[in-house]
């Protein structure tokens, strides 16, 4: 599967790969890789031809369309709750450099703040951009189809999540996730809080379908579909 790139500004860069989204940050020091895809293949070549910097990788979560790349690299940050995820569900390896609410990378020049983000797996990171203004959600803030289903997805962790994005509202005016649209307006995050409201209510319209081999329900919620478990 081919990988398109397509330049944010002069210091941020976006990977497309079949429906899947990660980003280079670059600063004055050194520049980090915010996910690694699913199937990119020599990443850190492809980097090479757009900055010399050396370069990090942080996840923002553990699904496998996360990690796809992430052999390339010695060690990764990442939120430690990932570890089951990365170990044991997607049986993989590599070395986590731990990360937590209010840690900062600092690329030189330009800052990262990461922001704990549980409920579409326990160790969801989102990572604001102080420079920019931008916010990168993962997966948890995004108007396509956000998975809640199985056993490390959580909804009511995930509308907390949501709400506690309220004490950064002043830090950023776009958010760029892993998949549907991008960029994104704030004003998702309430949309995508009362949709969740209606899912565990469930009093959205919904259909029932087979992924991945599993059953699952897809509640059409129009700013996103929210996937869960039969029940």
């Amino acid at each position: 599967m081919s990988t398109e790139i397509k330049k944010i500004n002069n210091e941020t860069w976006m990977f497309e790969e079949g429906g899947v989204y990660f980003y280079l940050l670059c600063g004055e020091g050194k520049a980090l890789l915010l996910d690694s895809g699913m199937n990119t293949q020599n990443i850190k070549e492809q980097i090479s031809a757009i900055t010399n910097l050396p370069v990090e990788l942080m996840n923002t979560h553990a699904d496998r369309d996360h990690i796809g790349g992430n052999h390339e690299f010695e060690w990764f940050y990442m939120h430690p709750a990932e570890a089951s995820n990365l170990y044991n569900s997607q049986n993989e390896d590599g070395v986590i450099c731990p990360v937590y609410d209010g840690d900062v990378i600092h690329l030189g020049g330009r800052d990262l703040q990461v922001i704990e983000l549980p409920g579409h797996t326990p160790g969801s990171i989102a990572v604001l951009d102080t420079k920019y203004r931008l916010l990168f959600s993962g997966d948890p803030i995004q108007d396509g189809r956000i998975f809640m289903f199985g056993v490390q997805r959580e909804m009511h962790a995930y509308r907390l999540s949501l709400k506690r994005l309220d004490a950064y509202r002043d830090c950023f005016g776009e958010i760029y996730p892993c998949h549907g649209s991008v960029p994104v307006k704030p004003a998702l995050i309430d949309e995508l809080y009362e949709a969740s409201q209606k899912v565990l209510e469930k009093t959205l319209p919904y259909t029932d379908a087979d992924l991945f081999g599993t059953k699952v329900r897809v509640y059409h919620a129009g700013c996103a579909d929210f996937i869960t478990d039969l029940k």
